[in-house]
């Protein structure tokens, strides 16, 4: 044993590797917030001392960039063969998803452009898959944004990002405009009692189904 730990790398550590210490990072900004995220605190986590976390991220935005590439590419992209409609789709709900399980962590996301060799490939992958599809690659691109500002958008929704209400805010707003007198808005009240039942995510689904829509008229767009 002292012979394996002798040949060890400087700053390693049996069992510390970058996707370890990214799903440690991720559960701590889980259960305490971003604010309580630090390169000490993450080591205390991780029971090694913060040098440690250095030999795999060279400083915190490193770390800050990996989390965000982790989130981005925890399910793999793939069509599979798939009408590109129901792939995107498909691509779309689990990004949501999975933003949706880590509430704490979509102010990063909003933040920090996704510029890592991981998120790349994700977007080499959408964009191949959309081109085979008959798109040219600048309208690819238009779309794999447009769709992710569609994600982006509701996922700050549902975490009460800034100004955004708190999660199921949109169904309490609904709620309260369902209670307006009908004789001064009509057309209004209606509507907002039309759509008491409908889950949370019945508007990201509409708007989901408006933007591929959209995006087929598209297709010989240049």
């Amino acid at each position: 044993m002292a012979t394996m730990t002798a040949s060890r790398g400087r700053g390693q550590h049996a069992g510390l590797n970058s996707r370890a210490i990214l799903q440690a990072a991720i559960r701590l900004a889980d259960r305490e917030g971003l604010a309580a995220l630090s390169m000490r605190r993450l080591g205390t986590e991780l029971g090694v001392k913060a040098m440690a976390l250095y030999h795999h991220f060279p400083n915190k935005d490193a770390l800050l960039d990996g989390m965000v590439e982790e989130l981005a590419t925890a399910a793999p992209v793939s069509f599979g063969g798939a009408d590109w409609r129901d792939g995107l789709r498909g691509y779309a709900r689990v990004q949501l998803d999975t933003l949706a399980a880590h509430p704490n962590l979509v102010p990063l996301v909003l933040s920090r452009p996704a510029t890592t060799a991981g998120n790349h490939r994700m977007m080499e992958t959408l964009l191949q898959s959309l081109c085979a599809a008959g798109f040219q690659p600048r309208r690819a691109l238009d779309m794999v944004y447009a769709l992710n500002g569609l994600i982006l958008v509701q996922a700050a929704l549902g975490a009460g990002v800034g100004d955004a209400p708190q999660p199921h805010g949109e169904l309490g707003q609904t709620s309260r405009l369902a209670g307006l007198p009908a004789e001064s808005y009509p057309l209004l009240a209606e509507a907002a009692r039309a759509s008491a039942d409908r889950g949370p995510t019945a508007r990201f689904e509409f708007a989901l189904k408006a933007l591929l829509a959209g995006f087929a008229d598209s297709r010989g767009d240049f």
